[in-house]
Formats: structure tokens, C-alpha cells, sequence
């Protein structure tokens, strides 16, 4: 069965094989999905996250387990990246508003501003007490580079535990957990977007199962202005989105939550530096699509992903 939700402004398709109880478990998600975006949504002014935001510089909040711990998954990869992906990011994000009526470049006394705000290490962490502060007024927390991988493992656990064998679980077809295999036997057949086309339009085909897959690109939100195109993936250092050759990554393996986090943070690394760190990652493997239409991968992707875009071309 087949279940189509819309939650974290992204469309969410669920598609469970094999099991007699699917609306109980679609029902079930739902609640899941509703309970997230509680926690974790920034424009969401009943969340964890947007309560955090309103304190910034002035007292801590007490939040569930939940978010307190994807907190610190958030900073520990804040850490292990040298802050290419910051959870702290908010206020480049609210300025530049790609994606939500952001058509023009801000000023840049504005962008330095905001980019003066955003330190993951201004993040203050008591677990004792499971409270959150930020050190300075007008901070802000976005956590879109990790949320819906986030999401996406809950899903998956409870599934699990449900012992559902067959099914998928796609946040927005960027990020995508294949449970088991379909009921037929056969691996799961995963399109992966061309970045330059309409969403649907594959570049490529890859086989999962029990597998984690989750895209970054800039085609995903953007305006144009002078020519020139602003996407909404944000380098922290700069204050602009990335200009780095790169027009996306993909992630294969890992945790949904790990493969969101490393797909956002790998686009604002170049292709070098990309490349060299996640070949330093265990059980994680990575795609670049650079601007010139090449496709590099790491070792382990060699020969598993099948090239159906001849404008495309792999290097070996």
C-alpha cells in the first residue's frame, strides 16, 4: 500500500509490501511525523526549536529527549566537518529566504551580520538538565540539513520494529530508506535526479536493499538574479550559497540522519576536499556531480551505479 503525506514542507511517499495492518502503521507514522515537526521545525512556532530561537542570549529551554540528542548528533558533526554544516545556520537562512519568497541578494553588511551569529560552538548543551541556549541574541537554529534524515530513521525503527520486511520510505526523493527487499526478491531500483532536469528525470539508476540514499543539490531551491543562480545551500564561512564546481552529492549508506548531515555538508566542500573526507568515512559512500557534468565516486560505488544520462560522463 501506498500512502502520500505532505508534513515539513516536502511531499512524503510511503510504500509498505506485504503487511495486512498498512493503515495502522501509515496512521502511526503520521503521529510520528506530527510529533517531529513539533520538535525540530523552526517555522513551526509551537516547536522545541522555534522556543530556543525566541530565548537566543537570554535563558535556556528545556526540551524533549529527542531533540536534545539531535542536538548533539548536530555539533558533533558541526565538529567532525570544521562547521561546513552548522545547525546554527538560521540566521544566513532567514535572511536570504531561498525557497521562501528570497529573490534578491541581500546586503552584504546584512549577510555579515547574520554570518556573525552563526557558531555552532555559541550552542550551550546541558544534559543534566536536557536544556539548550544560545549564547547570543539573534541566533538561530535551522536544522533542515538533518531533520528530515532524522525523521526518516524514526520511521524506519518503528517499522522495524513492527517487523515490516518490505517497504520504502521517501522524504522529498532526497532522502529515501529501502527496508528489506521487494516482495518479489529483487533489489529495490532507485532513480537518482539530474540535477538539471525537472524532479523525476533520473541520471542514473542504483540497487538497495536495507539501504540509506539521500541527495543534496543546488537545483533544489534557488532564484536568479544578473545571471546569476543563488540556491539555498548556505556556507556558513561566506555567508552565500556554495560556488564551489559542485552541483550536487549523493550519499549511499549509513543513517538516514548521517546521510542528510554528509550530503549538505560535502556540497559546501569542494570536490577535493569532499572527496578525501568521505573516503576517511566507514560503511558510507559518496557521488559528486560537478557543474561540467562529470560524475566522481568514491571506491566502493565503482560498478553499482548504473549511468542512463549520456550527458553525463564517469570518472574513473
Amino acid at each position: 500500500m501506498k500512502k502520500t503525506l505532505y508534513k515539513f514542507a516536502t511531499v512524503i511517499n510511503l510504500k509498505l509490501y506485504g503487511d495486512d495492518e498498512s493503515e495502522r502503521h501509515f496512521k502511526a507514522v503520521e503521529k510520528m511525523l506530527d510529533d517531529i515537526d513539533q520538535q525540530i521545525n523552526m517555522s513551526n512556532k509551537d516547536s522545541e526549536i522555534h522556543a530556543i530561537n525566541e530565548a537566543a542570549g537570554k535563558k535556556a529551554i528545556k526540551v524533549s529527549k529527542g531533540t536534545f540528542d539531535l542536538m548533539k548528533v548536530s555539533i558533533e558533526y558541526a565538529k567532525d566537518t570544521q562547521g561546513a554544516f552548522d545547525p546554527s545556520i538560521g540566521p544566513l537562512v532567514s535572511l536570504w529566504k531561498i525557497g521562501n519568497g528570497g529573490e534578491h541578494v541581500p546586503d552584504v553588511n546584512l549577510i555579515n551580520q547574520a554570518k556573525s551569529l552563526v557558531n555552532y560552538k555559541d550552542i550551550i548543551m546541558d544534559e543534566a538538565n536536557l536544556t539548550i541556549k544560545l549564547a547570543k541574541e539573534g541566533m538561530s537554529l535551522d536544522l533542515g540539513g538533518i531533520g528530515k534524515g532524522y525523521a526518516a530513521d524514526l520511521v524506519a525503527d518503528y517499522l522495524h520494529e513492527e517487523q515490516v520486511e518490505s517497504a520504502i520510505i521517501d522524504l522529498g526523493g532526497s532522502s529515501i530508506i529501502a527496508i528489506g527487499r521487494k516482495p518479489s526478491g529483487e533489489q529495490w531500483r532507485i532513480g537518482l535526479q539530474d540535477p538539471d532536469r525537472e524532479r523525476g528525470e533520473q541520471l542514473a539508476l542504483i540497487q538497495l536493499d536495507n539501504e540509506t540514499i539521500d541527495s543534496s543539490g543546488v537545483y533544489e531551491r534557488f532564484f536568479m538574479e544578473n545571471g546569476v543562480r543563488y540556491h539555498h545551500i548556505l556556507d556558513p564561512k561566506t555567508g552565500f550559497p556554495t560556488k564551489n564546481g559542485l552541483k550536487s552529492v549523493t550519499i549511499i549508506g549509513g543513517t538516514a540522519t548521517d546521510a542528510d548531515v554528509l550530503s549538505t555538508a560535502v556540497v559546501v566542500m569542494d570536490l577535493e576536499e569532499g572527496m578525501a573526507y568521505m573516503k576517511q568515512k566507514q560503511n558510507v559512500e559518496a557521488m559528486f556531480i560537478t557543474e561540467d557534468n562529470r560524475i566522481y565516486m568514491t571506491p566502493g560505488l565503482k560498478g553499482k551505479i548504473n549511468l542512463t544520462n549520456t550527458r553525463y560522463t564517469l570518472v574513473e
